[in-house]
């Protein structure tokens, strides 16, 4: 049977860091805390479980910790946790049941991480595989019988554990204050980072979060080495926040570049907004239809699911036509119902 380490960063989880812990100390070989600065009694609570308490100071960057706290762990695999989240007495029957007939072959394992589309998170469905158990010493081994080679992708099994997300806070404000000082200090973003930080912006982010980000994302848009990924994403971001300005001419200019590619439901519901605002209801009609049946979200699926649906509905009530709305109203509902299943 493998071993495991619980390795875990906090800082302030007093309210929820008992649930977590409770739920899987006995599941583990070990347990690691690297805390960042906490003020309350979250290290009190930790040394109920473990005396391996370590302190960090925060840096503005949540690997160096996980980094530190990995160097510290000395079982064969290493599981990661948040203090917001925890193990119901299913899922922890299911990782006894993984930890006991676990192939060591395995380097990674991935749990599903549920209860996501209630706090907002930046993952777009209600349960989403992620990496959550890692060999802490990977080891290479030749494969191919005639032209040999070290195997160099992971070996990933994907597990049907459902790890149970409940944060008592968002954490977007934080995030983007980090985003915010990584972009003012000249770094550049990675292709994941900026899809990150747009994702976040959708989901939580405020006005003024929107038009602090508008100066980086354009200088993305605008340079000619940007990847078609990532200028989809940054004129998502451009075209809310001039659209937020009433910087009509700048969002035309940006919205144009996705609509004559391949338009995602992000552009064309700021579209609608648009219209909608300005009270042009049946050409508001024609771009949430757009974002709600012909495109694809690339950044936040309410722009694809729920949103589009809903603005067609009042619409049609606005403008009297309440037949249609009511059949939008169905179809909403049938969306939320069948994204919860």
């Amino acid at each position: 049977m493998i071993t495991v380490s619980l390795c875990m960063i906090v800082k302030n989880e007093e309210k929820v860091l008992d649930r977590c812990l409770s739920s899987m100390a006995d599941l583990m070989d070990e347990i690691i805390i690297v805390d960042t600065g906490s003020t309350d009694r979250t290290k009190e609570i930790a040394s109920k479980y473990t005396d391996r308490i370590y302190d960090f100071e925060w840096v503005d960057d949540f690997s160096a910790p996980r980094n530190y706290a990995f160097e510290l762990c000395g079982s064969d695999y290493i599981y990661t946790a948040d203090a917001d989240e925890y193990f119901d007495e299913e899922n922890r029957f299911k990782f006894k049941v993984l930890k006991e007939g676990l192939d060591p072959e395995v380097e990674i394992v991935q749990m599903y991480y549920g209860n996501q589309l209630e706090n907002g998170s930046v993952y777009n469905y209600d349960k989403e595989l992620r990496p959550k158990l890692f060999k802490k010493y990977r080891e290479f081994r030749w494969i191919e019988r005639v032209h040999e080679t070290v195997r160099e992708s992971p070996v990933v099994y994907n597990s049907d554990i459902v790890i149970i997300h409940k944060p008592e806070r968002p954490h977007a404000l934080r995030d983007f204050r980090i985003f915010k000082k990584m972009t003012d200090d000249g770094e550049v973003l990675s292709q994941r980072s900026l899809e990150f930080y747009a994702k976040e912006l959708f989901i939580a982010g405020r006005e003024e979060d929107f038009l602090a980000a508008e100066s980086y994302f354009t200088k993305v848009a605008d340079t000619d080495e940007t990847k078609l990924d990532d200028m989809r994403t940054a004129i998502c971001v451009i075209v809310k926040a001039a659209l937020i300005r009433k910087d009509y001419l700048k969002m035309y200019k940006y919205a144009i570049k996705d609509v004559v590619s391949e338009p995602c439901s992000e552009i064309c519901f700021l579209l609608g907004s648009y219209y909608d605002d300005i009270g042009d209801y049946k050409e508001a009609a024609v771009w949430y239809f757009n974002a709600g049946f012909e495109t694809h979200a690339i950044l936040d699926i309410r722009y694809e699911k729920e949103l589009p649906v809903k603005r067609l509905s009042g619409i049609y009530k606005t403008l009297g036509l309440k037949d249609v709305a009511a059949e939008y109203d169905r179809i909403l509902q049938d969306r939320i119902a069948k994204d919860r299943t």
